[in-house]
């Protein structure tokens, strides 16, 4: 009996540990938290102008932020804005003036960060084409998307009229035709077009004219408030790896591109992330070093909202930098 008792007791104290251990491996603390997902929706195919967002993600500094990070593809009807508002990302990469028309429209944006701190959207010009300014634009005959705000500008700031071919995100045309002039990404159209045969072109930049626009990331402003954390380690994973493709070893975000973009070359992308170094897009014109990387000045945005005012297409102080903008994700 005393021996049957003693076992009994074994097993109880045995039962009790058992619970204990199950218990304790379910508690929170021993759990690894779930990485919180973040959609960010490309505004083109993937190519050097999103290399820190494919950077931190081919380093894996996303995920050590806690974060499962997707890049989706873009193109021509991206609809990055429209995918944002409605909750389908989280972020996106565009241009920072049509997003100030498109909060005044009622879409939920937030511009958070800098992607280029100067848009590197021009006009391609032939090197021997007469035209040195924009004034000599009027009358002439120019590819570019009709909804580029830039054009109103510069009917408006220079009193000049053009003809608007719709883009066809080709350079076919300007390589067949010495007298062609179309819109363009500056670091990337020149390679296609010197690949076609026709010789380097020139540009004419759009903040010469006084239109210094961002390339910037755009948050929904619900999803920002509500997880500012996950948005202040994405940002902060985003910047590290701009600084590591520009300074460091391209290779892990190159690759990347390429899986999920064939039609990226080993020559296109060094072409593309060269200029995007010689031209100190990232950092800024008059920058020095890389402490300015996704930085974002109230000071431009308030002169972004006074052209779009002046173009009667929102009307004065209908809204405040506070509105379309903001800092507070980006680190001190």
């Amino acid at each position: 009996m005393k021996k049957y008792l003693s076992l009994l007791l074994a097993g109880l104290v045995g039962l009790a540990l058992s619970a204990c251990a199950k218990k304790d491996t379910a508690s929170p603390s021993n759990t690894t938290p779930a990485l919180i997902p973040v959609t960010v929706q490309l505004d083109w195919v993937p190519e050097p102008e999103h290399g820190g967002l494919f950077q931190a993600q081919a380093r894996g500094w996303f995920r050590e932020a806690g974060l499962d990070v997707t890049l989706v593809p873009g193109g021509p009807n991206a609809l990055v804005n429209q995918r944002i508002a409605t909750g389908q990302a989280q972020l996106g990469q565009g241009e920072s003036v049509t997003t100030l028309l498109d909060v005044h429209k009622g879409l939920p944006l937030l511009q958070v960060a800098a992607v280029f701190q100067n848009d590197p959207s021009v006009f391609l010009l032939h090197a021997d084409n007469p035209i040195r300014d924009f004034k000599d634009l009027a009358g002439r005959k120019i590819m570019a998307r009709p909804g580029w705000i830039f054009l109103d500008y510069l009917r408006q700031k220079y009193a000049i009229d053009f003809t608007i071919i719709p883009f066809n995100f080709s350079v076919s045309n300007f390589i067949a035709d010495p007298a062609f002039i179309q819109q363009g990404y500056y670091i990337a159209e020149p390679y296609f077009i010197t690949q076609g045969g026709a010789p380097a072109p020139k540009y004419l930049y759009a903040w010469d004219a006084g239109y210094d626009s961002y390339a910037v990331l755009i948050a929904n402003p619900d999803w920002a408030k509500q997880n500012p954390a996950a948005l202040r380690a994405f940002l902060a994973a985003y910047i590290r790896g701009w600084r590591d493709y520009l300074e460091g070893d391209p290779a892990p975000a190159h690759a990347a591109m390429k899986q999920a973009n064939p039609n990226n070359t080993d020559a296109f992308l060094a072409f593309s992330r060269q200029m995007i170094i010689d031209e100190k897009l990232v950092i800024g014109r008059d920058a020095t070093d890389t402490t300015r990387i996704g930085l974002l000045d109230t000071a431009r945005y308030a002169r972004q909202l006074k052209i779009v005012e002046d173009l009667k297409l929102i009307p004065p102080e209908a809204l405040k930098v506070t509105d379309v903008m903001s800092t507070d994700y980006l680190a001190p």
